[in-house]
C-alpha cells in the first residue's frame, strides 16, 4: 500500500522536541551554519558570500527551519561574520530565529597544537567575539563545543553564569559530551543543560547499537558512551543530530555504492521516498525524528532545494517496520 504525507500524520503526532521548554516555536529541524562564509580560506567574506547567507536564511525560515547552529570556529569565523553582515542588512529577520553557536576549540598557532580552552577569559572573549560577528545583542543558546579536560568547573560555571546575567546568552549546552560529563558540569551550573549535538545518522548508529547490543555476541564496538541517549531523554535536554544526512550517502550515489549495506538502504530509502512522495533527504531526516528521543537534525547543506526536501522530514513517520527496515539494512548486519 502506498503511504502518503497526509495518511501517516492523521494517525501520528508529533511531540514537541525538548528545547521547545525554553525556546517556544523552536523548529525540529535545525539550521547548521559550518558551510557559510566562503569556505576554510584566508579570504575575506564578499557580498556574494552575504547573499547566499541571506537566501539560506530565507529559505530556511520559509521551510519551518527557524534555529541557525553556528560555532566560532565555522569557516574561520566568517560564517559568523556572513550571518552578522546578513542579519545587518535586515534586521527584522533577528527575531524570527533563535541562534546557536558554539565555543572552547582553538587552532593550532603560535608554536601551540590544535587544543580546547573552557578557561573564563577563553570562553568570555569568544562569546563577545561571536556577539560581535553576528551582530546580535546575546545568544540564545551557547554550547561547549568538545570536552577540555582541563577544565576547572567552578571557574566554567562562574563564567557562564556571568554570561547569562550579562544578558549575553539565554541558554547553554554542550556538543560532543557523554552522560558524565553533562551531570558533571550540571552539578555546578545554576542554569539547566538544555542541549546536546552529537553525530548521528542512518550511517552513525553507535548511539543505538549501544543499546541493542547489551548482552550479544558479535560487532560491540562503539564510539558512543552508554547511557547518555538515556539521560537526556531523562532530563529533557535536547539531542541535535550532526552529520545527520550522512554526506549524502543515501541519496543517488548511494546507489551505485561498492559497500552491500549502502547500497541496499539508499535503494530502501528511494522506495520509501517515492511511496512518501518527497525527497530521500526527508526519510534519512525522518529515521532520526522517529526515534522517542525527539532529536533535532542539524543540516547543513547551502543548497537551497536540499534545505526544502530536508523540512519535509517533519511532516513524516515512518512506520516501526519502516524505521527497522532501515536501521538493520544500514548496520549490515541482524539484529541478535
Amino acid at each position: 500500500m502506498t503511504n502518503s504525507i497526509e495518511s501517516t500524520n492523521k494517525t501520528n503526532e508529533k511531540k514537541s522536541i525538548p528545547l521547545s521548554n525554553y525556546l517556544p516555536n523552536v523548529g525540529q529541524v535545525a539550521y547548521g551554519c559550518m558551510g557559510l562564509g566562503g569556505g576554510w580560506n584566508d579570504n575575506l567574506v564578499t557580498s556574494a558570500d552575504v547573499a547566499q547567507t541571506r537566501s539560506v536564511i530565507d529559505t530556511a525560515l520559509e521551510s519551518g527551519i527557524n534555529l541557525f547552529d553556528h560555532a566560532d570556529i565555522y569557516t574561520f569565523s566568517k560564517a559568523e561574520q556572513a550571518f552578522g553582515q546578513a542579519l545587518q542588512q535586515a534586521p527584522e529577520l533577528r527575531e524570527q530565529m533563535f541562534i546557536q553557536s558554539k565555543c572552547g576549540i582553538r587552532f593550532e598557532g603560535e608554536g601551540n597544537v590544535g587544543r580546547y580552552d573552557f578557561s573564563a577569559d577563553w570562553v568570555s572573549q569568544s562569546v563577545d567575539g561571536i556577539l560581535n560577528r553576528l551582530n546580535t545583542e546575546k545568544l540564545d543558546v551557547l554550547l561547549l563545543h568538545r570536552p577540555d579536560p582541563l577544565m576547572e568547573l567552578d571557574e566554567l560555571a562562574r563564567v557562564l553564569e556571568h554570561l547569562k546575567a550579562q544578558g549575553k546568552v539565554d541558554f547553554f549546552g554542550v556538543s560532543n559530551m557523554n552522560s558524565h560529563q553533562i551531570q558533571y558540569l550540571q552539578s555546578a551550573l545554576g542554569q539547566p543543560i538544555v542541549a546536546n549535538q552529537i553525530e548521528m545518522s542512518l550511517t552513525k548508529l553507535d548511539w543505538l547499537n549501544d543499546g541493542v547490543m547489551i548482552n550479544s555476541q558479535g560487532h560491540h564496538q562503539s564510539d558512543f558512551a552508554a547511557g547518555t541517549l538515556e539521560h537526556c531523554q531523562m532530563n529533557n535536554i535536547q539531542l541535535q543530530a550532526w552529520g545527520c544526512l550522512a554526506q549524502g550517502r543515501f541519496a543517488e550515489q548511494g546507489l551505485y555504492s561498492e559497500h552491500e549495506n549502502v547500497k541496499k538502504t539508499a535503494h530502501y530509502v528511494a522506495q520509501l521516498a517515492n511511496q512518501y512522495g518527497v525527497e530521500s533527504e526527508a526519510i534519512v531526516l525522518a529515521f532520526l525524528l522517529r526515534h522517542p528521543a525527539r532529536i533535532q537534525p542539524v543540516i547543513g547543506t547551502t543548497n537551497l532545494e536540499r534545505i526544502k526536501a530536508s523540512s519535509v522530514a517533519t511532516q513524516i513517520n515512518l512506520s516501526r517496520e519502516e524505521w527497522y527496515n532501515l536501521y538493520v539494512y544500514s548496520r549490515g548486519q541482524a539484529l541478535p
